[in-house]
């Protein structure tokens, strides 16, 4: 039987989705016990944070590598960047449906949201940082630093007085992979656009590699995964008083066991929530430590995990990064608001 045009795309279109939607990859089985096992407690400060009654799920796979999730309660769906896919992904809570918000996404890294709701976006092809109003509108917020473009903008947080900090490594530069080939004409900054001024000013130039930050829940503190150095490090940095500038740097976790951090977010007591992981067995998933830089928890996955966030009705949700897959936990605290 020859197939029509119209019918091979519908069908290839359909094999897609149940690519992306499929659950039944041979390589990942939920567990079937509670408490579940990969959730693990290091320092029995954790305990409090596991549920027992809550295991890890994957809600999508077919991905080549999952970065940046944001939770979007209003609309109750989580976007996430597909950065080798050039495309922005969408999994709605009420139905379990898996689609593709946005394509192309100039290879779009790290999202978030701004103290309105709207997604924020960094971008590695077009060296930028963007706003995406809620018509669809799409504002430049930063692509260039004393007239030089920005190296491939990677990781996004905004404060509470508007203010949105990023950090600006090499990654989509460097290859065809994730962005475009470029020459680097600034150095690895973290960045502050002023609500005010809509200019940018480097808050931190010591770091190699900036990669995922956070801030404290009071915001009295700047967390930075520094990726350039081996072993791989968490730097921290007290905030002024007027929320602008950065001092007191200093390395709070150095990695160990070949251990690679790359995205957070930190909950409402203050523990940082690290994805991790290289490939290497009992390290991949999430690493969780507390305030003091202590290692208090683990939650293993089948891939290194990039980045997360929490999300859903009570910020209670953990939505976590994979290789080419987004799973979820819920768990026994929150995400502070805006993470």
């Amino acid at each position: 039987m020859i197939m029509s045009r119209r019918a091979f795309l519908a069908s290839s279109s359909s094999l897609a989705i149940l690519a992306i939607n499929s659950h039944a990859k041979p390589d990942w089985e939920p567990s079937p016990r509670y408490p579940d096992p990969r959730i693990r407690v290091i320092d029995p400060s954790f305990s409090k944070y596991r549920l027992n009654l809550a295991k890890v799920e994957r809600i999508a796979t077919g991905l080549r590598w999952s970065e940046g999730p944001v939770w979007f309660g209003d609309g109750r769906y989580l976007l996430w960047s597909d950065i080798p896919n050039n495309r922005i992904m969408k999994w709605e809570e009420e139905t379990g449906a898996v689609s593709v918000f946005r394509k192309p996404s100039n290879n779009s890294n790290g999202n978030t949201r701004d103290r309105q709701g709207r997604l924020l976006t960094c971008e590695h092809e077009t060296r930028r940082v963007t706003r995406t109003d809620y018509d669809g509108s799409i504002t430049v917020i930063a692509d260039q630093f004393e007239g030089k473009p920005l190296n491939s903008p990677n990781d996004v947080v905004c404060k509470t007085d508007d203010s949105i900090w990023f950090t600006d490594p090499p990654f989509g530069i460097l290859g065809f992979y994730e962005g475009q080939i470029a020459k680097p004409h600034l150095p690895t900054n973290v960045y502050r656009w002023d609500p005010s001024t809509k200019k940018i000013n480097v808050v931190a130039a010591d770091v190699d590699r900036p990669n995922g930050l956070a801030f404290s829940p009071d915001e009295s503190k700047l967390y930075v995964v520094e990726a350039g150095v081996s072993p791989r490090a968490i730097r921290v940095y007290d905030v002024s008083k007027d929320g602008t500038q950065l001092s007191n740097s200093r390395t709070l976790i150095t990695a160990e066991q070949d251990g690679t951090p790359d995205g957070l977010r930190v909950d409402v007591d203050g523990n940082l929530w690290v994805g991790w992981g290289m490939g290497k067995e009992g390290l991949d998933g999430v690493s969780i430590f507390n305030p003091e830089g202590k290692l208090i928890g683990r939650i293993d996955l089948p891939e290194r995990c990039a980045n997360l966030c929490f999300g859903g009705r009570h910020r209670n949700r953990l939505f976590m990064c994979g290789s080419t897959s987004m799973f979820s936990l819920f768990v026994n605290t929150q995400g502070v608001a805006g993470g």
